[in-house]
């Protein structure tokens, strides 16, 4: 599909398709001169603010490093009404009481992350920490019907 045969959502559009939460691939910067580090996450979303949140597992030691303040592209996509994506750019926040304001607090609250089970360990045994992404740009696209 090419960007001509896509149109984009309008606000209510994508904050329906976002929900509250589910799944898409975050993309960490890593340098020029290597690949980004992508992986599938479960997020978050507060459609009041606009902002994803993310329960990101981060080992020490990980293929991730330290994601405060790492700008990163968030995708996320669907089939189920024709396919739609929403791509969100900028830099990850670190969501601690200390880090952030209380409206931040106030916006995880109001979303619902899925917690999926892929480490070979109980979620309870493996190291979260949360974290926040207001966008620096948010698209979105929909697939356009048209005939072949």
């Amino acid at each position: 599909m090419s960007e001509s045969d896509s149109e984009t959502m309008d606000e209510d559009e994508r904050d329906g398709f976002l929900g509250s939460g589910g799944t898409g691939v975050i993309s960490l910067s890593t340098g020029e001169e290597t690949a980004p580090h992508s992986t599938p996450v479960s997020y978050g979303y507060d459609a009041t603010e606009s902002v994803f949140y993310f329960r990101l597992a981060n080992e020490p030691g990980g293929a991730k490093g330290d994601l405060s303040g790492r700008t990163v592209s968030f995708v996320t996509y669907g089939n189920a009404d024709g396919w739609k994506s929403v791509v969100a750019t900028g830099q990850l926040e670190q969501t601690t009481e200390e880090s952030v304001a209380t409206e931040s607090l106030q916006g995880l609250e109001r979303v619902h992350i899925p917690l999926i089970d892929i480490f070979g360990k109980p979620p309870r045994e493996v190291a979260f920490e949360f974290y926040r992404l207001v966008p620096d740009e948010l698209t979105t696209r929909t697939e356009t019907q048209t005939e072949l």
